[in-house]
């Protein structure tokens, strides 16, 4: 139901323009009740890499601002551009020859896409309808959204004790429909990489397709694993993975909205590809679900990359599971109990008798947005090479704020929605 009272006269645009100088002050006005994310307060929504790499995102954004991703032929410098963003991903990805990929809008464009592309792949293979999607538990609402779109069945599975996916119990509610299993690289409310070789095996013996969200993990597990890191397989070094999607603008740290999806070969990139000329303005090609995509997104993805480069990656990378470890290390002190293993940059953590949204809501009156995990109740970081600079100071809030929610100096708090 909508915010606006039912009787409430909507909006008119002003006669006369205003001066930019006015409205300019008005939107650091408007920005003042934000969450100071400059500050490290929040861990979630921004991907705060330094300022050096937030002035690469604005300049190369701004030179592309009114280029349109839509007409490749109008504008080849965008199709250079992305052309060399995916070939450079799906090298971190271990993708083999012949796999391709496209810039999309955000992780749950990538996740749309790949999911449009196993449907219709299936169709291609007569296989029976309606169909089915198979996962954890913890796999991202976004397939669901996917799903609903395209009137196919959700079937989450519960995760195991180690909050990872159970691949036998999936395997065991796969029938004839199922047109693909789902892990994650790492799943979004714990942080912890799902079993995707298993997942690999399993969907290479039911010959179904193996999508792995990596839209948190792909454009930072690579450089985890640079810095000496031994994590799982999750990639396209799976041989039964078919795509991946991975998000650009979360720790690529590029401008919003920004992601990839990838695929291990044409065969199967083609059937997410609309391809429309029964209309009077001709034929109509559009790889995403979006049709214009703005160029400064492409054009900024691409300065980025090559402003860091590897080096500078892994030494972002390096302060993300840094911050990640001391937090940890500090949380368990604090009485707190992380959640799995986490190696990435998640990480979420519950307390055997604290409420912790009630210890969530004394965060907030310092200052700190973050966010929850409701199964089971605990407190969730998603971090950013600037929360190495803050440790201390959110150790040290949460410290207080569980001291006020243990002497009962707060307002009891069933739950906390954040969107």
């Amino acid at each position: 139901m909508s915010t606006t009272a039912k009787t409430a006269v909507p909006l008119s645009m002003p006669l006369k323009g205003r001066s930019f100088d006015v409205i300019k002050e008005e939107l650091k006005s408007r920005g003042q009740g934000d969450v100071q994310w400059r500050q490290g307060k929040t861990a979630v929504y921004v991907f705060n890499a330094g300022d050096d790499v937030i002035q690469v995102q604005q300049q190369s954004y701004l030179m592309y601002m009114s280029e349109n991703g839509l007409g490749p032929a109008a504008f080849p410098s965008l199709q250079r551009m992305e052309s060399e963003v995916v070939q450079m991903g799906l090298s971190l990805l271990n993708a083999p020859a012949g796999a391709v990929g496209h810039i999309t809008s955000g992780g749950t464009d990538s996740i749309t896409m790949a999911v449009k592309a196993a449907r219709d792949f299936a169709r291609s293979q007569g296989k029976q309808e309606p169909y089915n999607l198979v996962m954890p538990y913890s796999a991202h609402p976004a397939f669901d959204k996917a799903a609903s779109l395209m009137s196919l069945e959700v079937r989450r599975v519960p995760v195991g004790a180690d909050y990872l996916a159970d691949v036998a119990a999936m395997v065991h509610v796969v029938d004839a429909s199922t047109i693909m299993l789902v892990g994650s690289a790492p799943s979004f409310p714990y942080g912890l990489i799902d079993p995707i070789q298993a997942l690999s095996d399993a969907a290479l013996a039911n010959d179904l397709w193996l999508h792995v969200d990596a839209c948190v993990g792909g454009y930072l597990a690579p450089f985890v694993r640079m810095n000496g890191v031994e994590l799982p397989p999750f990639d396209f070094s799976c041989e039964g993975v078919r795509s991946v999607s991975a998000d650009l603008h979360k720790y690529g740290y590029c401008a919003k909205g920004a992601s990839t999806v990838f695929y291990r070969a044409a065969e199967y990139r083609d059937f997410m590809i609309f391809d429309h000329s029964d209309w009077p303005a001709g034929r109509m090609v559009t790889p995403t679900l979006a049709g214009t995509r703005p160029g400064g997104a492409i054009a900024s993805a691409w300065a980025v990359m090559q402003y860091l480069g590897i080096e500078g990656y892994r030494a972002k990378q390096q302060r993300v599971t840094e911050a990640r470890a001391a937090i940890a290390e500090g949380v368990t002190e604090l009485g707190f109990q992380v959640l799995g293993e986490p190696q990435l940059g998640i990480l979420a953590f519950s307390h055997p008798g604290l409420n912790v949204f009630a210890i969530y809501k004394k965060l907030y009156e310092r200052g700190w947005v973050t966010s929850l995990c409701t199964a089971p109740k605990a407190l969730h970081l998603m971090l950013s090479p600037f929360h190495q600079s803050v440790v201390e100071t959110y150790l040290t809030d949460l410290a207080w704020a569980a001291q006020c929610v243990a002497e009962g100096a707060t307002d009891s708090v069933t739950e906390v929605r954040y969107s």
